[in-house]
């Protein structure tokens, strides 16, 4: 008696009986219910493909200690070419040379490129294969005849990714492509931050060596003054060789200047694609050609998506789950379908009037596999120290943002008291200098407070270079211009 449909009831669950119960009556109920066994285990096992993704727990950072100070704009959108606003046109020229050249950023575009091409031999996995062989065989016995024999075959295998393990290794390494991209939009921003912060400590070393050299035209007109009263019996000798001992040390700071300089310039050669020693960049003074421009915005509540070393990151969280899934997914079982074709003859011109084919389905049930488990441990390890990492990179994040917003706060505030300072010497200076033409100062003092106003004027002059290199340092941490990126997940 067979059973109707109306009978077992029309839900799905009644159909699939319906189905094992006719397949029962061709089969016999004994294989119909190792079938049915079998297909309830398929089913239980799909639900093993491992933890489902999502963004690792970090500690939220609520507030910025020096954001109110410097005015810094939650909604403002960073340019991705940040470094144009100080309006320097050789500066452009450098960064736009470094990003052409630089040998770090070219490594960091070639390995976008291996990650990428990873992907295609990823997806390659999925595909069936088809391999060909064209073979003779030649015997001869003694005193007998050559027996002599061709053949030919065809055979094409694939693994059906039932469970989507194959698929899991696809997303896998999509989501380190993902990541090398982020690397380098990380190089990117490093490359241009470090080539203006050397270009700067260049024009400063510039502006410092104008200056050293202004003050030893002064400190020996010093000098000068210096023997002429020893000679005359108004000044000790000690006060001749304190004079010549500080010209000395000017002339030693002018060549440490000179050096540092030189050393600077190297190093933006290197970051320039240039062997040192080769780039030449002219001189000129800082304060000429440099100002100060105003805070980058964007802080900071989209930090985490912004910063490309968090993105990527976040990307090798993302592909260290899907190892994961891919190692649980291991332990299921496998279906591969072969099929080959393929003759044998005794003559060429026979080889392809016949041919025989076989089809072979195979299901492999892993029941015993040490690799498989400890695959499995590892990839669960391996997932956990992503975790880690991430949660690290946000750290460092943290810091380094709330101690560039501490760095530039300090730095104007700093700013303002050299400026006071530096126009109180230099009112000083001008009144000495009047005193000078009615006759009531000698010329030493003129000289002695000129150089206290170039000291002042020096450490000015380092604040500006220090406001400037602050300034690209949080364009860095916070992102430098690179629009948020959600990781997700890729089917």
């Amino acid at each position: 008696m067979w059973l109707t449909a109306e009978q077992l009831g029309s839900n799905k669950s009644d159909y699939i009986g319906l189905r094992l119960v006719k397949l029962g009556a061709s089969l016999g109920v004994r294989n119909a219910l190792l079938f049915a066994t079998f297909m309830i285990f398929l089913s239980a096992c799909s639900s093993l493909s491992g933890p489902e993704y999502k963004r690792p727990d970090v500690t939220v950072k609520k507030s910025w200690s020096e954001n109110d100070a410097l005015n810094v704009s939650g909604i403002e959108t960073i340019r991705p070419d940040w470094w144009r606003n100080f309006d320097d046109p050789f500066l452009d020229e450098l960064i736009s040379k470094a990003l052409t050249n630089n040998l770090d950023l070219r490594i960091l575009a070639a390995r976008v490129g291996v990650a990428e091409a990873a992907i295609g031999q990823a997806n390659a996995s999925r595909l069936p294969t088809i391999d060909a062989a064209l073979g003779a065989s030649f015997q001869k016995a003694e005193g007998g005849a050559v027996n002599r024999s061709v053949s030919q075959a065809v055979a094409l295998g694939w693994e059906i990714d039932i469970w989507g393990k194959l698929k899991k290794g696809v997303s896998a390494q999509s989501a380190e492509f993902n990541a090398t991209e982020a690397d380098w939009r990380a190089g990117y921003l490093t490359l241009a931050s470090n080539v203006s912060s050397a270009y700067f400590q260049v024009r400063q070393f510039d502006e410092q060596i104008h200056r050293q050299r202004g003050a030893l035209v002064k400190s020996r007109a010093i000098l000068s003054i210096y023997d002429l009263r020893y000679e005359e019996g108004l000044a000790p000798k000690t006060q001749v060789i304190q004079q010549q001992a500080e010209v000395n040390r000017l002339d030693i700071d002018l060549l440490e200047l000179q050096r540092l300089r030189q050393l600077t310039e190297n190093a933006l050669g290197t970051l320039l694609g240039v062997p040192a020693g080769d780039l030449n960049i002219p001189e000129q003074n800082l304060s000429d050609t440099v100002k100060v421009i105003a805070v980058p915005g964007g802080l900071p509540a989209d930090l985490l998506s912004r910063r490309p070393d968090i993105v990527a990151a976040e990307y090798r969280v993302l592909q260290a789950y899907e190892l994961l899934g891919q190692a649980h997914l291991a332990k299921l079982p496998s279906i591969s379908l072969t099929t080959n074709a393929g003759n044998t003859s005794a003559e060429l011109s026979d080889l392809l009037k016949s041919w025989i084919f076989g089809l072979t389905p195979t299901v492999s049930i892993p029941i015993f596999d040490p690799n498989v488990q400890a695959r499995l441990r590892v990839s669960e390890a391996q997932s956990k120290l992503a975790e880690e990492e991430y949660r690290a990179t946000v750290m460092r994040a943290f810091e380094e943002v709330e101690n560039e917003l501490v760095n530039l706060a300090n730095r104007r505030l700093q700013h303002t008291q050299l400026l006071v300072r530096r126009d109180q010497l230099q009112l000083i200076t001008e009144q000495i200098e009047a005193q000078l033409a009615e006759g009531l100062v000698t010329q030493l003092q003129v000289f002695e407070s000129e150089r206290s106003l170039l000291d002042a004027e020096l450490r000015l002059l380092e604040n500006h270079q220090l406001l400037l290199s602050n300034t690209v340092a949080l364009y860095k941490v916070l992102g430098g211009g690179w629009p948020p990126e959600d990781v997700v997940k890729t089917d």
